[in-house]
């Protein structure tokens, strides 16, 4: 499967692309194929799912024809396709949503999490644990028990045969300081080790608190790169930012996230030294619980 947002941006460049090289402003094009300039907008803006029949208009009203037909509307089918996510609609979260779409038509994905563990790879007593965090900046504006399903779901693609390859970057400084039970925190760490131990395809990497970070500035914030297996489809970043998500498909934008990763992969713990760096915490986790009872 593709990624239907990945398509809907192209399609998004590609009308712009075509208004233009008529000479059209979007209210003009809006009153050609009798739509308001907010519905060109947004498709132009990649802000909702295209209408197949309305995109027709659209490239009948600009005269397109041949394979430049045939190219755009295929475009707009694929991008139109429903995923699973969209029968959670918004109780998922939003930001959930993006990254379900993301990851149905990733080839590779790569992260690196400077506040939490991978969300795809999280456990259901970890993720109780983060919407309790959550609870403390405010309204929710997801199901929670809707939510874990479907990480879960996203989860069971990560692991499928036909999955991409994933590679995580963790932060030491997010291990020790994220205020989660112990023992939950335990049993989270100890899932990702039965993970990556099993499945050849997903990498974990630990990058210690005391080590420098050198040719660059230090990352501000976790981000995910994503790569599709047709060249057409853009490599992706997403930054996680407090409030939204930032998405750069630019190649320029994406390359400096994409040398940022490679700094920091190569300064983190081998995937051996990671995972037996996780099971010393854990351990040490299981430890203090123990004697503290």
């Amino acid at each position: 499967m593709t990624s239907p947002y990945i398509r809907r941006r192209r399609l998004a460049a590609e009308l712009r692309k075509l208004r233009e090289a008529h000479g059209l402003t979007t209210d003009e094009l809006a009153r050609l194929v009798y739509q308001s300039r907010t519905k060109i907008s947004k498709l132009e803006n990649a802000q909702i799912r295209p209408d197949v029949g309305e995109i027709m208009t659209i490239l009948e009203a600009l005269e397109i024809t041949g394979k430049q037909y045939d190219k755009t509307l295929r475009l707009a089918r694929d991008a139109s396709i429903k995923g699973w996510w969209d029968r959670y609609g918004n109780v998922m979260g939003p930001r959930q949503r993006l990254y379900a779409d993301l990851e149905s038509g990733a080839e590779s994905i790569r992260s690196y999490n400077q506040t939490a563990f991978p969300a795809v790879l999280q456990i259901p007593e970890f993720i109780d644990a983060m919407v309790e965090l959550d609870e403390h900046q405010g309204p929710l504006d997801y199901s929670p028990t809707r939510m874990i399903e479907a990480r879960t779901r996203r989860q069971q693609h990560l692991l499928s045969p036909d999955g991409p390859t994933y590679e995580a970057v963790l932060d030491e400084t997010m291990i020790r300081r994220l205020a989660v039970p112990a023992t939950v925190k335990a049993a989270q760490l100890r899932h990702l080790i039965k993970v990556v131990s099993a499945e050849p395809r997903i990498t974990m990497r630990v990058l210690p608190s005391d080590v420098l970070i050198t040719g660059g500035f230090l990352p501000k914030a976790s981000f995910s790169l994503y790569t599709f297996s047709e060249a057409t489809d853009p490599a992706t970043a997403v930054v996680d930012t407090v409030t939204t998500d930032l998405i750069l498909t630019q190649h320029h934008e994406v390359a400096r996230y994409t040398g940022m990763y490679n700094r920091l992969r190569e300064i983190a713990l081998s995937s051996t030294e990671s995972l037996a760096f996780l099971d010393r915490v854990a351990n040490g986790l299981t430890n203090e619980t123990e004697s503290g009872a």
